[in-house]
């Protein structure tokens, strides 16, 4: 066996990704076929993909993720993740031995777990070109059996429809998905086509199918199922699985019965040919042993789960039954065992001893940024002459095109000239040793071999302000008929409310065409052709107990008449209310120079660019001497408090006051502490206005907003009272408006002619987005993610206490915090009994609502300082709370919330560097 190791630098636990990229990429080049590179972590692989492909850009990359859910979970991974895995298997077992080189990128997590057969993969395919005579309901039956879900309109990956003579597909592996257009029993043609706009983009003659899903469900697989289930547990109980899968229907997490479904299991070297090499990430075996450690004590749980629910039956069946780990996953002989009679080679630090890979970690400029008396881009041209002085060309690598730009005008003004752009890898080894490069080469750290230094952008600046955007492309609403599905209520702009029954061919001056019936009242037909589908909107009501209209009758034009005289009176109040506040004339509010970059300064974070254009925005409003009137909207956790800082900041230092409302005394209690602690150290003050302070308390604040010594109020409806009276109001903040009634609106328009007006919430009422849209509002979009921030994990699956358990425990024991939200008050009992008893391991405090202002005070306090690890609460945690280290969210009876509070309530995690 070639053990190879290689040495690279030990400051970040192994090489810099680019290195990495940059030998393995070489050593494939060099030796053609299959190479395998395994990351310790995700964030690991995907760094290193983005680096080889600048490294090599014409070497094939296939990426192998791990599944999204945890081991033995009740879950399935998602429908994207499975799709990938399974294109990768099937590129693997297809491939053949003259094919052009290939590297194969995964993670020790994926690497661990078992697949399935390569001869069954092999032959799961489904291929069919222009010409042939598909039997549909054949390839139905094949969407049923390899995963695939059926949907009105295909957009994701695994996903199908079938209308009439037409099939859409997502194939895994495709980059777009397919249209099969039937012309009788014939396929006439083969189109791809844009998820989005459903409009094809360009034409195949032929089109192969993988399966999406690693568990095969036809007639043989299920039978091995139900054979294998009954040797290893006996008699199947109430086990839902067993009867789902009996019935030939998918189920959550059936995957984590992988072996049972087939003979026996293959690995992901198994797809490897014997001469394919493997190149090991640093660390690799202390995350493959973690690894292991994390499956073993999920099957402990579930083990120890199903022995008491057999003693609670007295002995009888149970359901949630595990398969033994090395089943689904290798272990330590196991991964030994396929390494063996491979070439390796292993990435590990210097310090490890081992062969030279001929490179090193380049230089940072942590010193030189620290000191305010060093110019950082002087150090930095300097270094690159020494570098070019040593023979060596010099690169600096930057995360996109414009920063490389900014990057070149710096250095330029500090002696560097000529540094020229490069594509890739080859045109920086094909450059003159006298000039400088910069290419886009998105790597974190920078690194030196005996003719290329690399610099990167972060070595120079520190972690990067921001990730590279990805495109955004529009939306439509109602853009084509496969949106619709048999028994939807639709609304014809001319003929009011119908049935929508399905696609229907008409002959129409002796020519097929297309269109939709819709049904209305009275066994009345409309046939509408499908180009003219933009007449047809959704209805937007629960359709239970909706009368359907006549087809020429007059109800319909008398309601849409109605409709647009109260839609007239409104938008004339509307309109009267704008045309009043752009007449009125404020003085104008410009940001003190030195003041205002010292109170930005206190902002811990860096601004993404969408926050800066939204903090641009409401100065630019402040300046013009009008009132302002402007929405932000953000997604939660995005960064909408900090412009309401500061233009609360601009407003207060001109001696004028600011109101801040909020819906929550738990909301309002958090701006409370965020503004006293931003505005510490200046002369402004900041007071509370809420049932969380003391009577006293309150008649001093409100004495203080009458006679100016208070500049700013944060509080909620009780700054709306009657009694509350303020000397100078020259801005009101409202946070999360959705919650407010009417009433408070009204409120507030007695305000909005003079004073200054900024809203900010994640889930806008239409109304709200409607005025903004239309320009009677003003309104900023705050679309950028902070930096680092990943995405939220969402699961959906019924209650399973063992699932809890562990996901409350993993939060615990990676040093964070969870929230267990229920909906109503009369479910906290139960979930504080279920904590005792199957989570004694974590401290847990309850709040709600009806607890006194103290007690809520003390609860909340102890949560943020960490004295707790789990928070039972009803909703009262839904907006604005902001604790990073709560990253697990467990909601109860979640189908008794509204789809606006579901998103509130999961903004309250994920708000720091960690997955939540």
């Amino acid at each position: 066996m070639d053990q190879q190791v290689m040495r690279t630098d030990a400051d970040l636990g192994g090489a810099p990704e680019g290195l990495d990229a940059l030998i393995t990429a070489e050593r494939l080049k060099a030796a053609g076929g299959v190479a395998l590179f395994v990351a310790r972590d995700y964030q690991r692989s995907g760094a290193f993909v983005q680096a080889f492909q600048f490294f090599s850009q014409d070497i094939e990359v296939l990426e192998y993720p791990a599944w999204d859910c945890l081991p033995y979970d009740r879950l399935s991974p998602t429908a994207g993740i499975a799709a990938q895995r399974m294109a990768t298997l099937t590129r693997l077992a297809q491939r053949k031995p003259d094919d052009a080189p290939v590297l194969v990128v995964t993670t020790i997590s994926a690497a661990m777990q078992r697949t399935p057969p390569r001869s069954v993969t092999l032959q799961a395919g489904f291929e069919t070109k222009v010409g042939r005579d598909p039997d549909i309901q054949a390839l139905e039956r094949y969407f049923a059996a390899n995963g695939y879900v059926r949907a009105s309109t295909v957009s994701e990956r695994g996903e199908f429809a079938v209308r009439g003579g037409v099939v859409d597909v997502y194939p895994p592996g495709f980059a777009e998905p397919v249209r099969l257009d039937m012309f009788g029993s014939e396929l006439e043609s083969i189109r791809t086509f844009d998820p989005e706009t459903q409009r094809s983009t360009g034409q195949m003659k032929a089109v192969s199918l993988a399966p999406v899903s690693e568990a095969l469900l036809d007639a043989a697989a299920i039978s091995r199922f139900r054979t294998g289930y009954l040797n290893l547990f006996g008699a199947p109980g109430d086990d839902p699985l067993y009867a789902t899968i009996s019935e030939g229907a998918r189920r959550q997490g059936m995957e984590q019965w992988l072996p049972l479904f087939y003979d026996g299991l293959d690995t992901l070297f198994d797809y490897l040919p014997d001469q394919a090499q493997v190149f090991l990430d640093n660390q690799v075996e202390t995350a493959r042993g973690e690894r292991w450690d994390l499956i073993a004590d999920a099957y402990e749980a579930r083990a120890e789960a199903a022995k008491g629910q057999k003693a609670k039956n007295g002995g009888g069946a149970v359901a949630n039954r595990a398969l033994p780990p090395k089943q689904l996953y290798m272990d330590a002989g196991d991964w030994n065992q396929a390494l063996a009679g491979r070439a390796v080679r292993r990435f590990t630090p210097f310090s490890n001893g081992g062969e030279d890979a001929g490179g090193r970690l380049g230089r940072t400029f942590a010193a030189e940024r620290a000191q305010d008396s060093v110019n950082l881009f002087e150090a930095v041209a300097a270094h690159a002459q020494t570098l070019k002085g040593e023979g060596k060309r010099v690169l600096f690598a930057s995360w996109t095109e414009g920063s490389s730009e900014r990057l070149a005008t710096m250095l330029a003004d500090h002696g560097l000239d000529h540094i020229v752009a490069v594509r890739d890898w080859a045109d920086v080894q094909a450059a003159p040793k006298d000039l400088y490069l910069r290419g886009v080469l998105p790597v974190e750290h920078g690194f030196v071999t005996d003719d290329v230094a690399v610099i990167s952008e972060t070595d120079i600046l520190g972690d990067r302000l921001a990730r590279p955007r990805k495109k955004r492309r529009a939306s439509n609403f109602l853009a084509e008929a496969s949106a619709l599905t048999t028994g939807d209520l639709v609304v014809h702009l001319d003929h009011g409310i119908g049935r929508y029954e399905g696609l229907k061919t008409l002959d129409i001056q002796q020519a097929p065409h297309d269109c939709l019936e819709l049904m209305y009242a009275g066994e009345s037909k409309l046939y509408l052709p499908v180009e003219n589908i933009d007449l047809l909107t959704r209805y937007g009501s629960d359709s239970e107990g909706a009368q359907l209209d006549r087809l020429g009758g007059a109800g319909w034009q008398a309601r849409k008449a109605k409709a647009k005289e109260r839609l007239r009176a409104m938008a004339e109040g509307l309109i009267a209310l704008a045309a009043k506040r752009a007449l009125r004339e404020t003085e104008a509010v410009t940001p003190p120079p030195g003041l205002f970059a010292e109170f930005c300064a206190r902002f811990p974070y860096e601004e993404t660019d969408d926050q800066l254009n939204a903090i641009g925005d409401v100065l630019e409003d402040l300046g013009k001497g009008v009132p302002m009137d402007r929405l932000i909207c953000g997604d939660v956790g995005f960064g909408k408090t900090e412009v309401a800082l500061r233009a609360a900041f601009v407003v207060a230092m001109t001696g004028q006051q600011v109101a801040v409302v909020a819906p929550t005394t738990l909301l309002a209690r958090q701006h409370f502490k965020t503004f006293t602690e931003r505005f510490a150290g200046w002369p402004v003050k900041v007071r509370q206005l809420s049932r969380m302070v003391t009577g006293k308390e309150a008649t001093e604040t409100r004495a203080g907003l009458k006679d100016g010594s208070v500049e700013i109020v944060i509080g909620t409806h009780a700054v709306l009272a009657e009694q509350v009276g303020f000397r100078d109001l020259g801005l009101v903040i409202v946070d999360e408006e959705q919650h407010f009634g009417v009433k408070h609106k009204e409120k507030l328009k007695t305000l909005r002619a003079d004073v200054h007006l900024l809203t900010l919430t994640a889930t806008p009422i239409p109304r709200t987005l409607q005025m903004a849209l239309t320009g009677i509002r003003e309104m900023s979009i705050i679309a950028t993610p902070p930096v680092d921030r990943l995405a939220v994990r969402t699961y959906v699956t019924p209650w399973d206490p063992v699932l809890v358990r562990e996901a409350l425990l993993r939060e615990k024991y990676r040093g964070g915090q969870a929230y267990y939200v229920a909906p109503r008050l009369k479910d906290l009992p139960d979930i504080e009994k279920f904590l005792r008893e199957q989570v004694p391991e974590v401290k847990f405090v309850v709040g709600h609502g009806q607890m006194s202002a103290t007690q809520l005070e003390e609860v909340m306090s102890a949560f943020y300082d960490g004295e707790y690890d789990v928070l039972v609460s009803t909703t009262i945690v839904e907006s604005g709370l902001d604790i990073p280290t709560a990253n697990t969210l467990v909601v109860h009876r979640a189908d008794m919330f509204g789809l606006a509070q579901l998103y509130q309530i999961r903004g309250r995690v994920g708000r720091s560097k960690a997955r939540a």
